[in-house]
């Protein structure tokens, strides 16, 4: 190593996009590695829309390793953590900046400590993949390392060296689909997807049996809708698989709730839409993919309709991400909101006071999207360069 008195910083931020499954995968064959049982197919979201940006800095002067998730520090004494730290630590090679004229050895980095700062600009531990968004950006997670659809091999090694990630199609591919996110909780899981899996695995009758049998055939046939653009049968595996997901959730015992009365009512409303169908979160919020532009104004309005914000709310700050849908939805404000007619499966109009005012926090609106990328510009990273703190 080398520098000035041995007092220089080295940082590198970069952007990485979250995912959205269509073919879950839930449940682990190796707890340690994080090895799933099944293989998994998702989406990953515009980057624009929902990120996760994180900083990571070097420095001989770092005591300890720290990190900092939305202005927060927490305790890194985590396995998840360590386990990926570790890994990094090892696959990391020589790196040289003659700028500040630094020369890291490749195994100097066991004696290096890291700070690293991670913002997520969407729900953290809300089911959305936060952990795969935030922790591809370190390098240890898969679902997020590709843009468009990907699938996750569950592998057969039992190191793991066969587990990865194989784009399927870029974001270009199937660029008219759109997401729409009905974000009813902001809070964490009361069953972290970790723990839920473990339960599932060591308790339910049913889990082995969709791993083995089902999935599998699943699987095959996703990748061949996805690569036909075939909505029809893309809708039917989506639902059908979170379906079982769910059920497998139910099977668990203690049983495992993650959706609630809202996202139930929601999923009601999206099955009355045949050119809509529904992504596959382990939390309450509700993500529904549209067929295209036309078909998410419409879902919109409905969503609209159904679960209005209260009174009080900014239009704005209630529908973010591609805001563009709303002109497609004739909506401009408020106005035009509670001016919206029923949808044609409700005969009279619901009384105001009985409308859903308040049970979803946001919508965003967003789009399949690219991969990660590193940010050259120095000021919009998440640490300082001359201290290595927020």
């Amino acid at each position: 190593m080398g520098g000035e008195q041995e007092k220089w910083i080295l940082m590198v931020t970069a952007r990485t996009p979250t995912n959205i499954a269509v073919i879950k995968y839930w449940g682990k064959r190796d707890e340690t590695l994080i090895l799933p049982i099944n293989d998994s197919i998702s989406v990953t979201l515009d980057p624009s829309h929902l990120c996760t940006t994180t900083t990571v800095s070097v420095s001989p002067t770092f005591d300890q390793d720290r990190m900092w998730l939305n202005g927060k520090e927490i305790s890194l004494q985590g396995g998840r953590f360590q386990s990926c730290l570790r890994e990094i630590r090892a696959r990391a090679q020589d790196v040289e900046d003659k700028k500040k004229g630094v020369y890291i050895k490749k195994e100097d980095w066991q004696k290096l400590h890291l700070h690293i700062a991670s913002y997520n600009n969407f729900p953290t531990a809300a089911g959305l993949a936060s952990s795969a968004a935030g922790l591809a950006c370190l390098g240890s997670a898969c679902r997020s390392l590709y843009g468009g659809f990907v699938k996750w091999d569950m592998g057969k090694e039992d190191n793991g060296s066969d587990s990865l990630a194989i784009q399927l199609a870029d974001e270009k591919h199937w660029e008219e689909l759109v997401i729409i996110i009905a974000v009813v909780s902001a809070r964490q899981k009361e069953t972290s997807s970790t723990s839920g899996m473990r339960d599932t695995v060591e308790t339910s009758a049913l889990i082995q049996h969709r791993a083995k049998e089902v999935v599998p055939k699943r699987v095959v046939q996703m990748e061949d809708a996805i690569q036909k653009r075939d909505f029809p049968s893309f809708a039917r595996l989506a639902c059908t698989d979170s379906n079982q997901f769910h059920a497998v959730c139910l099977d668990t015992y203690p049983p495992i709730f993650y959706m609630n009365d809202t996202s139930h009512r929601q999923d009601y409303q999206l099955c009355r839409e045949m050119e809509s169908c529904r992504g596959n979160t382990s939390g309450p919020n509700a993500v529904m993919i549209a067929r295209n532009r036309q078909t998410a104004a419409l879902l919109l309005q409905r969503l609209l309709y159904n679960f209005p914000p209260q009174s009080d709310t900014d239009l704005d700050s209630y529908i973010i991400g591609d805001k563009s849908i709303l002109k497609d939805a004739g909506i401009k404000d408020m106005k035009d909101v509670e001016a919206l007619t029923p949808p044609p499966e409700v005969k009279d109009n619901i009384p105001p006071a009985q409308k859903s005012k308040g049970d979803v926090s946001y919508f965003i609106c967003t789009r399949p999207g690219g991969g990660p990328v590193v940010l050259s510009d120095e000021t919009q990273a998440l640490l300082d360069p001359l201290t290595g703190l927020p």
